[in-house]
């Protein structure tokens, strides 16, 4: 369908004579050592150089190698001056600028704006060890180190920063970092397919300047390039009645023609043919200019809106957006790599473990992936509060089963210490292997935001047959015990298969199975893009009935979003109490992120829903909770158990007439004020006061017992999982959620009443793998 140079079929760079290095050189020794005067390319990262598919210089430089540069890698340099950039020299060809697999202004301030005082990403978990907006510092760095240097942008904060964009930590729009970092290119998406060319057009000594057609990228141009029809943005969605107009390419299609089976055939007309006014290859919609967007919210909710639409890299358009006296031109999505491609990308020779400067220093990031695999990227939820749709791009790009099964051997005969448990076989979700639409030419042209919402799209092919035949064919491995699964599942098409369920639940789930109806209420639900409660507990049913069949005790643990826009203080007040009659507490609470580039970050800014057409008048107004009381009280509820919460929940209450919720009858949600002078154990009426601890309903046929005696007895990972991927991003950049936990561990006693500890939100049940909260 498109012309495109594979990238394992470039010509080889000169010094491929060189050879592989064992991990690519961070000083002048290892340089050295590998017998090189210079680096080609030199890769800046803002985190530890971990050599691993998971993470994003890896993934590039040893991509960047086998095409056969030489590269290096400066990972986390201190940035207070050009010093700790020029210690590999003058790159030959450019400089790779990332942020890492972070945003870093996520990385470093909680959701509260609160600054974090740990990294995952660092040896030793210590935080302060990148800047606040570190493409831009690391690039101004490079800049002064060796002015005349090509600097490419690349990684999650560039790609979600692409665009003039709301940035909350400033409470503004902000202009597209490619201004901000004086980037000569920006790469947007994973990227490899850019990154290839670009690096072998310097190569042949082409001035970077010129490269302005290549996908995937973006450009600063004095003008508008010659070639192109220019649409404005603004008339798209506003057609004159006066004159012919195309049919909006902004429809989403309800049904396909070849469906209607019913049509009644009409009569021949004549017709006359007009070519298309829309032919991505020669047209490009022009984005409101910045300076307009900084002053108008609605303009701002319209502009994200027409960018969400063009994001189908067949028929999506170039888009263009006036900065000051510039234009910023944002290139066609990039074509997605092919099963063989991915296969070239992920066989690549990582050495699988931190670089040794680090010696014995733990890095979180790299414990929680060590032995988990990525089987696939992208995702085609569209869930309105994620960006991977942005990043990674709605077509599901897969690996082969030969190329997974083989990652699983390295795993075994690389990783230092392996147990024989897999810590997870997923990616930004665990079950969207090998599905997607079953019309190309449907695929090809769809701008739905969505294929699973408000229901799954008739064309998509929802046979879960090849991810059971991957489970199975994992199982079989030598030497693997176990493989979790622990990147989220998409309960909406789980249900679609219950074979896909049972085997799930029989081999896969760690005791613990975490998942994301987000919430409980319609209205925010709809503004998510997230499926109703119905099919939770459809799914739940499901999970309940193959966990009995299996004979084991395993449990569900929902997460939720608080504070989300289009939710107010009465939804979050029904998903509370629907909390505790489900006997749920929430340990792990985070309120809404609002990450550049989301549709709910959209929503946020500008309070009406950018996922219908945007108008001025009879918009549709959303609420959004954006003061500090009220995000405090929606992340309190969450936490309804805590007493710390008690007095705000109650103020809130009576507040809105619902005083009847205070007290200690059954349906209350938090006690009277008294109660706020008894102890912990008072209040819980533990160890000498007896045991009334909630614990979680299951279905009569499950056993009593503690899940941490049982034979699958490893707790699965976040349903969310923390994974970070080639491009600089985690699988996922969840924007603010909580688990519901059952208390007690779920274990009833003898007589019917709730007994035991409850289990810490950070300790996993067994010996599987222990994984923090993601950001999607």
């Amino acid at each position: 369908m498109h012309n495109v140079t594979p990238i394992n079929q470039y010509p080889k760079f000169w010094a491929e004579c060189y050879g592989t290095a064992p991990f690519l050189p961070t000083s002048r020794k290892e340089m050295e050592q590998l017998g090189w005067d210079s680096c080609d390319i030199i890769i800046v990262t803002g985190d530890a150089y971990v050599d691993h598919p998971s993470f994003g210089m890896a993934i590039i430089g040893r991509l960047l190698e086998s095409q056969g540069f030489r590269v290096g890698i400066i990972a986390q340099p201190k940035w207070d001056n050009k010093d700790a950039f020029m210690k590999l020299g003058k790159p030959n060809l450019f400089f790779g600028i990332t942020a890492g697999n972070m945003d870093s202004m996520i990385n470093r301030y909680t959701s509260d704006k609160k600054l974090r005082h740990d990294d995952a990403y660092t040896p030793n978990n210590e935080g302060g060890k990148r800047p606040d907006r570190a493409v831009l510092v690391y690039s101004q760095r490079c800049r002064e180190a060796f002015k005349d240097t090509p600097i490419v942008l690349g990684g999650i904060e560039a790609s979600l920063r692409r665009l003039a964009h709301y940035d909350y930590w400033s409470d503004k729009v902000r202009r597209s970092v490619l201004f901000d970092a004086k980037g000569d290119i920006l790469l947007f998406g994973n990227a490899e397919r850019a990154l290839v060319e670009v690096a072998h057009r310097l190569a042949n000594g082409e001035d970077v300047k010129t490269m302005t057609n290549i996908r995937g990228t973006a450009v600063n141009l004095p003008a508008e390039p010659e070639g192109f029809k220019i649409i404005d943005s603004s008339r798209i969605e506003k057609p004159s009645q006066a004159v012919f107009v195309p049919q909006n390419p902004y429809e989403t299609e309800e049904q396909c023609e070849s469906n209607k089976a019913d049509a009644k055939e009409d009569k021949p007309q004549v017709i006359t043919v007009r070519p298309s006014r829309h032919d991505a290859k020669t047209t490009a919609v022009r984005l409101p200019p910045f300076e307009k967007l900084n002053n108008d919210r609605i303009l701002y909710a319209h502009a994200s809106r027409v960018m969400h639409l063009e994001t189908n890299p067949y028929s999506g358009r170039a888009l263009i957006q006036r900065h000051g006296d510039r234009e910023l031109w944002v290139n066609q999505a990039p074509i997605p790599l092919t099963t063989e491609e991915m296969d070239f990308v992920f066989d690549l020779p990582f050495a699988r473990v931190p670089h040794p400067m680090y010696g014995k220093a733990k890095i979180p990031a790299y414990d929680m992936i060590k032995t988990s695999v990525n089987i696939m990227r992208g995702c085609f939820g569209g869930c309105s509060f994620c960006s991977i749709t942005e990043h990674e791009g709605r077509i599901i790009q897969n690996r082969s089963k030969e190329s997974i099964l083989n990652e699983l051997e390295e795993i075994r005969d690389k990783v230092p210490g392996f147990t024989g448990t897999i810590s997870d076989l997923g990616g930004p979700t665990a079950n969207m292997y090998r599905l997607g639409c079953s019309v190309p030419k449907a695929e090809a042209t769809c701008r739905r935001p969505s294929c699973v919402f408000p229901k799954i799209c008739e064309k998509l092919n929802t046979d879960h047959k090849h991810t059971i035949d991957l489970y199975r064919e994992a199982r079989k491995v030598k030497g693997v015990k176990k493989v979790l699964i622990a990147s989220g599942v998409r309960y909406d098409l789980a249900i679609e298969s219950p074979e896909y369920v049972r085997e799930l639940v029989t081999h896969h789930v760690g005791g613990y199975l975490k998942i994301a109806p987000e919430h409980t209420e319609k209205g925010p639900l709809d503004l998510m893009m997230k499926p109703g409660m119905g099919t939770y507990d459809r799914f739940k049913t499901m999970f309940e009935k193959y966990s009995q069949e299996a004979g084991k005790k395993q449990y569900l643990i929902p997460y939720f979003i608080s504070a989300h826009p289009g939710t107010e203080d009465e939804d979050m007040l029904n998903l509370a109490l629907w909390l505790k009659k489900n006997n749920f507490e929430c340990d792990q609470v985070q309120n809404f992120y609002p990450s550049p580039m989301c549709n709910a970050t959209s929503m946020y800014y500008s309070e009406t829903n950018p996922l219908k057409r945007v108008k001025y008048k009879k918009r549709e107004d959303v609420p959004v909770a954006k003061g500090e009381r009220q995000r405090r009280l929606h992340k309190a509820l969450l936490r309804y158990h805590d007493p710390k919460n008690w007095k705000l929940i109650r103020e809130a209450l009576i507040n809105m007439g619902k005083k009847h919720l205070i007290g200690d009858k059954p349906n209350c949600l938090v006690p009277e004020e008294d109660l706020d002078a008894q102890t912990p154990a008072e209040r819980r009426q533990t160890g000498r006061h007896g045991a009334k601890r909630f614990a979680t309903k299951h279905t009569k046929g499950q056993f009593d017992g503690d899940p941490r005696t049982s034979n699958n007895n490893h707790r699965n990972g976040n349903a969310h999982s923390e994974k970070p991927t080639s491009s600089g991003k985690k699988n996922g950049v969840r924007n603010g959620y909580s688990n519901g936990k059952p208390n007690n561990n779920g274990k009833p006693s003898n007589n019917g009443k709730p007994n035991g500890n409850k289990p810490s939100a950070n300790k996993s049940s067994g010996s599987g793998p222990k994984r923090k909260p993601k950001h999607r």
